[in-house]
């Protein structure tokens, strides 16, 4: 089992407003960027996104170290997924947002051994500055 490390982040002008977002995946010293916009998106959007893009780019099950600064997703995997699926991917109060990117993500995680890691954005994390700068030109539309 091949294992790789993640970063990823989402970037949003206004929120909701045009949306980017990044992946970096690093296995050994060889790694791959995927980055991509939506013109109306929101900052979580574009979280969830990058992670599901760079889960979907992975060819065969993976041990996964994935780095976000984005506490929405990882406590969501972490924590709160259980909860949605067994209540009929409900939210306690009603409606989940972003549902169709939850589900996803959920079929995305299980072939995959994943360590869920939170860093602190805009901090001195090089990776996570990467593909912060990355969301945001893709944003942008450099």
């Amino acid at each position: 089992m091949a294992h790789l490390t993640i970063y990823s982040d989402g970037s949003c002008l206004g929120n909701p407003g045009r949306g980017g977002w990044a992946a970096l995946i690093r296995e050994g010293s060889s790694e791959q960027v995927l980055t991509g916009s939506e013109a109306q998106s929101t900052n979580n959007r574009m979280e969830l996104t990058a992670a599901l893009r760079a889960l979907e780019a992975l060819s065969g099950r993976s041990q996964v170290d994935f780095y976000t600064d984005s506490e929405y997703l990882r406590r969501g995997i972490t924590e709160w997924l259980p909860g949605w699926r067994a209540r009929g991917w409900k939210r306690k109060g009603g409606r989940l947002a972003n549902v169709e990117l939850w589900q996803a993500l959920d079929r995305a995680i299980e072939r995959h051994q994943i360590h869920w890691h939170w860093v602190k954005g805009h901090s001195t994390n090089k990776d996570n500055q990467r593909v912060d700068k990355l969301a945001r030109e893709a944003m942008l539309g450099r």
